[in-house]
């Protein structure tokens, strides 16, 4: 067994060890910009003061400071994550707060503005679209002109009609909307982004859970609702004067616009509509529900070649 003056010279030892690494640690810390910043707004904060809460300095110390250490939320080191420290003194004693910090509230933004595009069974690769990678060629200038014109109104009103994009398979229809819907987002305008043939199947299985109406307000009340490849199935009697002509009915008398791409045209639709899935033929329903489309859109074609080939 060691004799018991060399453990407790060891220990002395340890503990001036101890002391001076302490002492080297506080320098470091009080060198700190800020935090000599903080000590020169409150003149009054002692020695003992700073001893006291030489942790909290410390902690201070090692964090970025409004991102003075890090180059966005997602690589933020902080102890919570996306907040800032703030050095106070109350009462006589240094406390640490945290305030949101920079990147943090950047962050925030771009998420609120996500959520303002929603969408059924659109492909990630429609919700990414932006104005700027869309071609411009001779084929398809005048529609986006078109959408040009409406994206500078909505600027400042969002106009009470959207653009009905007529058009063949592949010419980039259903891209424009999803252009449209990112540009709208940095004006904080929502956009309901709907594939038709999914959005029929998604009214079906609505009825078993009897969330029908839920749905069908959410659709109508969107700042900016777009229907992709109407025309692309028969609907039935019930969905097409029910659902589509409820929500088209209630959009009108709101002006709101509404978006729509289809391979028919206005008229062309129109004979689609005429048809029911049970063979009924029924013209002036379909002549109704053509009456709103035209109070919520403008016609306009788009040609050009497939794009997807």
């Amino acid at each position: 067994m060691k004799p018991i003056q060399t453990s407790l010279q060891k220990w002395i030892n340890d503990n001036d060890a101890f002391k001076q690494r302490h002492e080297v640690m506080k320098t470091e810390i009080l060198q700190h910009p800020k935090i000599q910043e903080f000590l020169e707004k409150h003149p009054q904060i002692t020695e003992k003061d700073i001893d006291k809460r030489l942790n909290k300095l410390y902690e201070y110390s090692t964090q970025s400071i409004q991102c003075n250490r890090c180059k966005n939320y997602e690589s933020c080191k902080n102890m919570v994550k996306g907040y800032s420290p703030i050095l106070q003194y109350i009462h006589g004693e240094i406390h640490i707060a945290y305030e949101k910090c920079r990147n943090y509230i950047a962050y925030e933004q771009v998420a609120e503005k996500q959520n303002l595009i929603k969408s059924i069974y659109m492909p990630k690769e429609i919700l990414n679209a932006r104005i700027e990678t869309i071609t411009i060629d001779s084929s398809r200038s005048f529609a986006i002109k078109e959408m040009t014109t409406f994206l500078d109104q909505a600027k400042h009103s969002l106009p009470e009609k959207g653009l009905f994009f007529t058009g063949p398979f592949g010419v980039g229809k259903t891209y424009f909307l999803g252009a449209i819907a990112n540009r709208l987002k940095q004006f904080n305008i929502s956009s309901m982004l709907i594939y038709m043939p999914e959005f029929v199947q998604e009214i079906r299985a609505a009825i078993q859970d009897n969330t029908v109406q839920e749905k069908l307000n959410v659709f109508k009340q969107a700042d900016v609702l777009m229907l992709d490849d109407i025309g692309a199935e028969t609907l039935s009697a019930w969905f097409r004067d029910e659902v589509l002509g409820s929500i088209l009915q209630y959009r009108m008398m709101e002006k709101l616009p509404v978006f729509f791409t289809s391979n028919y045209t206005m008229e062309q639709l129109e004979e689609i509509l005429t048809t029911s899935t049970k063979g009924d033929v029924e013209k002036v329903k379909a002549f109704r529900i053509m009456e709103r489309i035209y109070q919520v859109s403008e016609e306009v074609k788009v040609t050009g070649k497939n794009r997807r080939i």
